[in-house]
């Protein structure tokens, strides 16, 4: 079990938890599964010093998809886009899941397979 990385108070934990689950908000609205973690960590994380580390996971997640769309969309013309969107997909659906999970018992999970843009 991984150790929590920074000491997390109830509020700390509860805010990482809702930076990690707004990259679901996509699902509802187009676009605010990417303003609306951005927005969350910018207002919280001086307030809380624990959110910033969740925030700069979460922000290397939405480039790292991003990039990795723009990828798997351009091999679509090959075929091998389409399974790759499909991976994508679900690993969009399940890393902010398991970042939340792991955000409230107060650890910091880094999201594998995300390129660090912000260290």
């Amino acid at each position: 079990m991984a150790q929590p990385l920074f000491p997390a108070d109830q509020e700390t934990r509860q805010w990482a938890m809702f930076l990690h689950l707004s990259l679901l908000a996509g699902l509802l609205v187009p676009g605010a599964g990417f303003v609306l973690p951005i927005v969350l960590w910018q207002l919280k994380k001086n307030e809380l010093p624990g959110i910033d580390a969740h925030g700069k996971v979460v922000a290397n997640w939405i480039v790292s998809a991003l990039i990795y769309g723009v990828i798997s969309g351009m091999l679509v013309f090959v075929l091998v886009g389409l399974p790759l969107l499909g991976v994508l997909g679900l690993l969009t659906l399940i890393f902010p899941i398991i970042g939340a999970i792991k955000a409230n018992e107060g650890e910091l999970w880094v999201y594998p397979l995300s390129i660090r843009v912000f260290p």
